[in-house]
């Protein structure tokens, strides 16, 4: 098959276009590589990127659309070991929530029966032990 060089001015190259079957032609020497996407580009004038959008559009990797997710047995096992752990986790959060909630709700419960404000706001102050003044503190 003989090439013949196409050399154009800029504004005749603009006004140009390509027919579906060229493409496809060309889309098809690159798969079979017999011609590169470079080849293509300078011989023809185009840029790389039209040439990809042809391929794109036209080659036959267009009707792959299945993305193939390759991990070892390890990085399976890790995983479920992963995900166990996190159920565990969520399980002993809850747990924990739901103490909290019923020492929230007894305290609650107390105040109304004594009449005593159990939650009371208060600041603590350094311990003598500490060797901090009130207005010192520790530094890092």
């Amino acid at each position: 098959m003989k090439r013949y060089k196409f050399k154009s001015s800029a504004s005749d190259r603009q006004l140009r276009s390509f027919s579906q079957n060229f493409k496809k032609q060309k889309v098809e020497e690159i798969e079979c590589q017999r011609t590169s996407v470079l080849e293509i580009s300078n011989q023809y004038e185009v840029s790389t990127t039209s040439v990809y959008r042809w391929m794109h559009k036209f080659g036959s990797m267009k009707k792959k659309k299945e993305r193939v997710i390759v991990e070892t047995d390890s990085d399976t096992k890790e995983l479920l070991a992963l995900k166990k752990r996190i159920a565990e986790l969520e399980r002993v959060i809850g747990q924990k929530q739901i103490l909290l909630d019923f020492k929230e709700k007894m305290i609650e419960l107390a105040e109304e029966t004594y009449k005593v404000d159990i939650k009371k706001k208060f600041t603590t102050k350094p311990s003598d032990t500490s060797g901090f003044g009130e207005n010192d503190s520790p530094t890092v």
